[in-house]
């Protein structure tokens, strides 16, 4: 009984040393997935911020923010100054929580009344009448480009879906987040790690 325990023992011991090696490729792997998205979504908006700033204030077809001007500016700085953050691996608990913070106002004025899902499915725990109804038209469309169009070609880089928009990916993100602040930026791949090792003590 011994024999096997001591076995178990030394397999542990060794598995936490393999994850202490390699530990940090988890926190990068967290940051470098973040970095297009979060770039990708500030500088969009800043690419046509007259625009991003009517649709942050617009109560009827935008969110109806208010200070939509300050709003739309933070969240795109943040957005994509949070993404070379993440990249160089910088101040990673400090920018996690206004990029979390984004990821929680986006669920509250964007995605929560589409439900979970991102992409609209017909059946599923997660299916509501809004997606249901969304697969019935989807059948629909396809039915009309099969009888109208060459739907081989259309469909040959990847299938018709419809964007349902919900939380589920600004949850991800946001999970995503809050395991980097809790970790932090990883060692040895970030500026973090680097200052820490000569200024900390």
């Amino acid at each position: 009984m011994s024999t096997v325990i001591n076995l178990l023992n030394w397999t542990q011991d060794l598995l936490e040393k393999i994850i202490e090696a390699i530990g940090f490729i988890g926190p990068l792997l967290l940051r470098l997935y973040l970095v297009p998205i979060f770039w990708v979504a500030g500088s969009k908006k800043i690419g046509s911020m007259e625009d991003t700033i009517a649709w942050f204030g617009n109560p009827d077809w935008g969110l109806g923010l208010p200070f939509p001007t300050l709003m739309a500016w933070s969240a795109s700085l943040t957005e994509a100054g949070g993404a070379i953050l993440l990249l160089l691996g910088l101040g990673i608990r400090w920018i996690s929580i206004p990029l979390m913070i984004t990821m929680i106002i986006a669920v509250v004025t964007v995605h929560i009344q589409n439900g979970w899902l991102a992409i609209a499915e017909g059946a599923g725990f997660f299916a509501t009448e809004r997606t249901v109804g969304a697969i019935d038209r989807l059948d629909r469309a396809k039915d009309i480009l099969k009888e109208h169009g060459n739907y081989s070609w259309l469909t040959e880089n990847g299938s018709f879906v419809i964007l349902n928009n919900g939380i589920e990916f600004a949850a991800t993100y946001f999970i995503m987040l809050l395991a980097l602040f809790v970790i932090g930026g990883g060692k040895f791949a970030s500026t973090d790690y680097w200052i820490a090792k000569k200024f900390r003590t």
